[in-house]
């Protein structure tokens, strides 16, 4: 336990109502980011990207199952994976409830992996999972979308992620961490988690986590946004409720698992 100075109901509800200003406040800049965000311009998309669905080749157009908007997690999942990425599991445990909500507000939800669909319909059935999830396979979206990354790119400093470029990664690229990536805020021990993930370090950090979304109109694809790292903290449910825990994320390691690991040592 932390230490914590304890006080009356009194010192308790002064406290309380000083937060609750800085609280009003957050909420308010998060409605104008939200603001923001739509005020982006679109980009229009001429490429035919190809993806394999549960109901047949799909192209991305395809996937806003006749709405307007479609909003797309990028899981990391890649071809040599033997599972998907702990950390995008625990995200994706929250989608399943959102999917119907989305669909009756016009938007469409996917989620899109490297991995061939056989894999990734396995691990959707372990993971008791239904929300759609899409295979890009060996074409360009997850390049596009500076979602997934080549070993030469990696080695010679080329990878640009999250709108910013990264130091050449460290040769041999087998130690803890990767090079100056930061895994959710935080220096972690990525070897761990790649070895979840059945892969290496290298293997594991080519593919990245992402959310891009995309609009429909007059039968052209938009690119409207795209986020990536801690810029997906926010659809990242359990944080939303440790946050308001006494002790927060309280994080200690790779102190998350997925759903149907956790007792197993």
């Amino acid at each position: 336990m932390t230490e914590n100075r304890t006080g009356t109901r009194e010192e308790w509800l002064a406290a309380r109502l000083e937060l609750l200003k800085a609280e009003k406040e957050l909420t308010r800049r998060s409605d104008e980011l939200a603001r923001q965000r739509q005020a982006l311009p679109w980009v229009r998309i001429d490429k035919d990207y190809r993806f394999e669905t549960d109901a047949g080749s799909a192209s991305l157009r395809d996937l806003f199952r006749g709405r307007s908007q479609l909003l797309v997690y990028h899981f990391m999942f890649g071809p040599d994976y033997t599972a998907g990425c702990p950390s995008c599991s625990a995200i994706a445990d929250g989608f399943n409830g959102i999917v119907v909500h989305l669909e009756n507000h016009d938007v469409a939800f996917s989620a899109i992996s490297r991995a061939p669909l056989a894999k990734l319909q396995a691990y959707k059935r372990r993971m008791g999972w239904s929300f759609p999830w899409a295979s890009s396979n060996d074409g360009d979206f997850n390049r596009d979308f500076s979602v997934w990354f080549t070993a030469d790119e990696q080695r010679e400093g080329r990878i640009e992620y999250n709108f910013r470029r990264e130091p050449p990664a460290p040769e041999p690229l087998a130690g803890k961490t990767v090079q100056e990536w930061q895994l959710r805020g935080s220096e972690g021990p990525v070897a761990q988690i790649a070895a979840m993930t059945g892969t290496d370090v290298a293997t594991y950090t080519r593919d990245r986590p992402g959310l891009s979304a995309f609009v429909l109109e007059d039968g052209v694809v938009y690119h409207s946004y795209s986020s990536y790292a801690r810029g997906l903290d926010g659809i990242w449910g359990m944080y939303q409720w440790l946050d308001r825990a006494p002790l927060g994320r309280n994080e200690t390691g790779v102190w998350w698992r997925r759903h149907d690991e956790y007792g197993q040592g």
